[in-house]
């Protein structure tokens, strides 16, 4: 029996987005104040939404229940699979201590306190922010400012706020991954979408870290390298965000703003070397390693770089999804949403062309070229899997409450209430993704919660939807910097505890500056530059305009330039483990690694 979504089920517009919104304010409330665990806030929050959905929009129970397990999968795999494994990545590097031999390459570079501040808590967390995400850049980064001799509330401050910039594509892109899953646009769209928003804030924020250090003066003597840096970064990662994949835009970005302020620092240094006054003295030794034992360190990443790249391929994922298992949720596609088709659900367990298949893979070639054992691989792994269990369900959650709500009907009735705002929408949108992130410390978490929300309200007031879903993303990045969960990770990395009010106190006004930048360039992106939305189309849209001959055609020219981009690329990679494989590194498996937070 067919079932249509019921959008305004109270015949009360206020009313009705009122009671849609209570699962959501639930979360709010059970995260900010009364403090409860992730998994246990978002197992409430989705029972609390399909008791909404049945007992108020009138969706049949056993729909509301198929939804919550088709988004709980989805919150499995792909996105968890991609959390366990980039996280299982980073586990392997620091527990051979190659990662301490990637800190002692970055801090060795200059002595001058405002470099520092840009190549570790900008450049570098940047890149833990694309490999691992969920709280380890703000913990690793921190926590090297302190051991170098950095004020520790300066260092808390500094790296959350320079955190700002590559959240949106944290974790190996999961925000946009998950942003394209909730509201129905192509990911890539969205990618390049946030692409165009986010190198203004990118190119900013460098100059921004030296300024609230050194002020105007001390910025000004530096001001060469903080354009090196703000620009290499914004560049990478516009370009990567526009034509590569929303998977790799911070590990570019961040390796080429590295790079570019590793050969600028060669030929230019400061007049003078800036320091703190009455700076606690540095407690962290920093060790000269020879290019090749530091190139032998950076490998896993650059394999990863490389594996990412093709993955995110057209050609590639043709060819890896030849086995994909295809399992139809014929109860869902009972569910007719406005339009007046039932919805087509099938889930796609593509466990090949699966970036957190790319990241595994990685992570075993990673094992061969730093000679970790098969016990020491597994037992890292299961650890791994231990401490992301309730991160894990907590990600499940949170998407199985989205397609309740999305299916429902509570998103749209949501969507329709912000209406409201009319031409203004744009301006306000980036601040329900400020608003997501603040609550939930995660833009992932945000996106499941607005995306849909922020594309039903774009397309009723006539805005392309893919702008608003990017300005959720684009405005959460600022509020990563107060939430209480990143505060806390921070003042931990830096023995703060206890002064999570001093923390927040400075970190809030920029927090703020940040979402108003955010703010404008949506709302001139929706009226005046819309030259800049990218135009895009569903795989539903392309299919439609090819028979199916032309398209078997063309998978079939796509799998046959795939293999030979695979092939090409095993070659590079074999040469990159074998000549790593063969440098002396001096770390040994097992060191204890750093914890990571997920929420």
């Amino acid at each position: 029996m067919e079932w249509t979504q019921v959008i305004n089920p109270l015949d009360n517009l206020f009313l009705s987005a009122l009671v849609a919104a209570i699962p959501i304010l639930f979360m709010f409330y059970a995260l900010a104040i009364a403090r409860m665990k992730g998994h246990i806030a978002g197992s409430i929050t989705l029972l609390l939404a399909i008791g909404v959905a049945v007992f108020v929009h009138g969706m049949p129970a056993n729909l509301a229940v198929w939804s919550s397990i088709y988004g709980a999968l989805y919150g499995l795999f792909p996105i968890g699979w991609i959390v366990l494994t980039a996280v299982f990545l980073y586990q392997l590097t620091v527990k051979s201590g190659q990662f301490e031999i990637i800190k002692d390459s970055i801090a060795a570079i200059t002595d001058d306190r405002r470099l520092q501040a840009l190549l570790i808590a900008f450049c570098f967390g940047a890149f833990l922010e694309g490999a691992a995400g969920f709280g380890t850049p703000v913990a690793i980064t921190a926590g090297m400012l302190v051991g170098l001799g950095f004020n520790p509330l300066y260092a808390a401050g500094l790296c959350l706020i320079a955190n700002t910039a590559p959240v949106a594509f944290g974790g190996i892109g999961i925000p946009i991954i998950t942003a394209g899953a909730v509201s129905g646009i192509d990911a890539m769209a969205i990618s390049q979408m946030v692409g165009r928003q986010l190198p203004f804030l990118s190119v900013f924020v460098p100059f921004w870290l030296v300024f609230i250090m050194a002020g105007w003066k001390g910025a000004k003597e530096v001001m060469p390298a903080i354009m090196v840096c703000g620009v290499s970064f914004a560049v990478a990662q516009w370009f990567s965000a526009n034509y590569l994949s929303p998977m790799l835009p911070d590990i570019i970005s961040a390796l080429v703003s590295i790079v570019a302020m590793v050969l600028f620092l060669r030929t230019w240094k400061p007049k003078n070397v800036w320091r703190f006054k009455d700076e606690p003295p540095a407690t962290l030794q920093v060790k000269k390693h020879s290019f090749g034992v530091i190139a032998k360190a950076w490998s896993p990443f650059i394999v990863l770089t490389i594996l990412i790249g093709d993955w995110g391929l057209k050609s590639v994922k043709t060819l890896l999804d030849v086995v994909t298992i295809k399992i139809p949720f014929d109860a869902i596609n009972k569910v007719i949403i406005a339009g007046g088709k039932p919805i087509e659900v099938v889930y796609k367990f593509n466990y090949l062309s699966a970036a957190g298949t790319a990241i595994l893979i990685s992570a075993i070639i990673t094992a061969l070229i730093l000679k970790i054992s098969f016990g020491d691989f597994m037992k890292t792994f299961r650890e791994t899997v231990k401490s992301l269990t309730f991160p894990l369900i907590t990600i499940a959650c949170v998407l199985g409450f989205a397609y309740v709500a999305n299916w429902s009907g509570m998103t749209p009735t949501l969507g329709k209430a912000f209406t409201v705002t009319g031409a203004l929408f744009p301006l306000v949108s980036p601040i329900l993704g400020w608003l997501g992130v603040f609550i939930t410390g995660s833009d992932t978490s945000a996106n499941a919660l607005f995306g849909k929300m922020q594309a039903v309200t774009a397309t009723d007031i006539g805005v392309d939807p893919v702008l608003t879903v990017a300005a959720n993303t684009s405005g959460g990045v600022a509020a990563k910097m107060i939430s209480p969960q990143s505060i806390a990770v921070a003042t931990a990395a830096c023995n703060l505890v206890g002064k999570e009010g001093d923390l927040f106190r400075f970190t809030v006004l920029h927090s703020l500056f940040f979402t108003s930048i955010v703010c404008v360039i949506t709302y001139l992106q929706a009226y005046v530059f819309t030259w800049m939305i990218p135009v895009y189309e569903t795989t539903k849209q392309a299919a439609a305009k090819l028979s199916p001959e032309a398209v078997a055609a063309a998978e079939a020219a796509l799998r046959s330039q795939g293999a030979l981009i695979m092939a090409a690329t095993a070659v590079v990679v074999l040469a990159i483990a074998v000549y790593a494989y063969k440098q002396v590194g001096d770390g040994k498996f097992g060191k204890d690694s750093a914890k990571i937070s997920v929420h």
